[in-house]
């Protein structure tokens, strides 16, 4: 087979395609035909023995694949001969061929192409990861990213901008700062021509960011941290701009500020779980096209040299991709993502009508990060309206008085409360999921929401699932969140979106 091969460390000039032996799956690997590969910073790190892991040459760069499996080693059940995937390879991913460790091994979700499910794990993963592990980002919060235009950079920004943050992008040109602008930045700074610190301080009216997201360090790291607000948190992320910075201790007392490192490797590696579920959100938004990757280009496997190179000297906005076989077709039906690879027959799950009712918990468990359907459609009526007003001693006229909301609303009607939408959950729950050996089950709460679309009087919603997380309760039973999406009939944006937290006891 052909592939890039390191045979000393350097830079990518001393990189050479070559012959390389085939490869055999060992215990607990499978053995991948590479369509795409994509490329990251580390991989300039490693072959020059500069990065966390040190494969001694010779070896082969790219750490992170797309194709389909060839083989399987000795003890892996839940991946077969023809099934597409992507995979995390640390190394070995410009080639014709890769090893890959089982566990590290996804099926690629129906309808993703081989080149985007290449782009999104080192980038998406790091990002998320960083935002919602590490730095906790809420809504209404505001993030400073540098390095915005790269690859976890923009990926920083689409993200911080799905969980509903303010985005400051920071880059190096105005050419990279339009590309950020596009993937939803309200504010941009020019790092080479303007005053970072000033810049942001005007931006925020004095009162500085939240989060720092810095994947670039360098002499940028010390003013970003000035521009924090009180109680801020700064993630590091890397040192793409070359020296690793000394910052001044007291600025982080001044600031009450915290420094948060960001290992995403180390994570997936000690917090499997956790890291799965974030996957199983990034490929969910990325279907529902919440999330698009920019790809710079693609680069035939010859080039790969070149497009580290590229990748060293920032000319890269967004993703490159190594297309190394475009041969490599996609099967027909490729499963779908799972959090656990856990077998479930017909007799554990039904369909039956809009919904599914599962055996027990078990049955359940095997279901996560899998839609659970769509429900009915059900009808917001002025009675409704009118009946949780009273309920909840919320008389708005905007919500009761037909006549005035006629002539003063900008909607001209009345609407739904928001929490009115939100309390229809349970009936759509109900339509979709059910487990016959529950004892109880109980709607207990909701997480993460966000009223998105006004529902005007008369009109109709339905509810959309994904069975996000199933959890073991130490008093017994089970937490469920379930990822919700109240639509709204004639527009193209929800109502409302939610996690609905529900306990189950058998």
């Amino acid at each position: 087979m052909k592939a890039i091969v390191c045979k000393k460390y350097g830079g990518p000039n001393t990189l050479v395609l070559d012959d390389a032996p085939s490869l055999t799956p060992a215990k607990g690997q499978v053995l991948i035909a590479v369509s795409a590969c994509g490329v990251n910073f580390p991989d300039t790190l490693i072959i020059e023995g500069k990065y966390q892991f040190k494969p001694a040459p010779p070896f082969t760069p790219g750490g992170e694949v797309a194709g389909v499996v060839l083989a399987i080693g000795e003890g892996v059940k839940h991946h077969k001969v023809g099934d597409a995937v992507f995979a995390l390879t640390s190394w070995g991913g410009f080639a014709e061929e890769v090893l890959a460790p089982a566990h590290q091994t996804f099926p690629i979700p129906p309808g993703m192409d081989f080149v985007t499910a290449s782009s999104m794990m080192y980038t998406y993963g790091t990002s998320y990861h960083a935002l919602k592990d590490r730095a906790a980002l809420q809504p209404g919060e505001t993030i400073l990213v540098l390095g915005a235009a790269g690859g976890v950079g923009l990926a920083a920004v689409q993200l911080a901008v799905l969980m509903g943050a303010t985005v400051i992008a920071a880059a190096s040109s105005d050419e990279k700062l339009a590309v950020c602008r596009t993937h939803g930045a309200a504010h941009t700074v020019n790092y080479l021509t303007e005053n970072l610190k000033e810049k942001v301080k005007e931006l925020t009216n004095g009162k500085g960011v939240d989060v720092v997201y810095d994947p670039v360090g360098d002499v940028f790291a010390e003013p970003a941290i000035r521009s924090m607000a009180w109680k801020g948190r700064y993630l590091v992320v890397g040192f793409a701009g070359g020296e690793i910075p000394k910052i001044p201790l007291n600025l982080m007392l001044l600031k009450g500020c915290a420094v948060m490192g960001v290992f995403w490797g180390q994570f997936a590696t000690l917090e499997p779980q956790q890291s799965m579920k974030n996957f199983v959100d990034i490929v969910r938004w990325i279907a529902a096209g919440k999330l698009r990757q920019h790809i710079h280009k693609i680069y035939e496997l010859a080039d790969a040299p070149q497009a580290l190179q590229d990748l060293a000297d920032r000319r890269v906005v967004g993703k490159a991709i190594v297309q190394v076989a475009t041969e490599v077709t996609m099967p027909a039906q490729p499963v779908a993502l799972k959090v656990e690879a856990v077998e479930t027959t017909d007799d554990d799950v039904r369909k039956v009508g809009n919904g599914l009712i599962f055996k027990n918990l078990a049955a359940l468990k095997s279901f996560q990060g899998k839609s659970i359907g769509t429900s009915n459609w059900q009808e917001v009526t002025q009675g409704m309206i009118n009946d949780f007003a009273k309920a909840t001693l919320d008389f708005q006229w905007i919500h009761t008085d037909e006549a005035r909301a006629k002539a003063e609303s900008p909607f001209g009607q009345t609407i739904a409360h928001g929490f009115l939408t939100l309390c229809l959950s349970p009936v759509f729950m109900y339509e979709l999921l059910r487990v016959e050996s529950a004892k109880l089950s109980l709607n207990y709460g909701t997480n993460k929401v966000r009223f998105i679309t006004p529902v005007p009087s008369g009109s109709k919603v339905r509810m959309s699932a994904i069975l996000k997380s199933v959890d073991d309760m130490e008093s017994g039973g089970v937490r469920t969140i379930v990822e919700a999406t109240i639509e709204l009939h004639g527009s193209d944006r929800p109502a409302c979106v939610a996690e609905l937290i529900s306990v189950i006891r058998e």
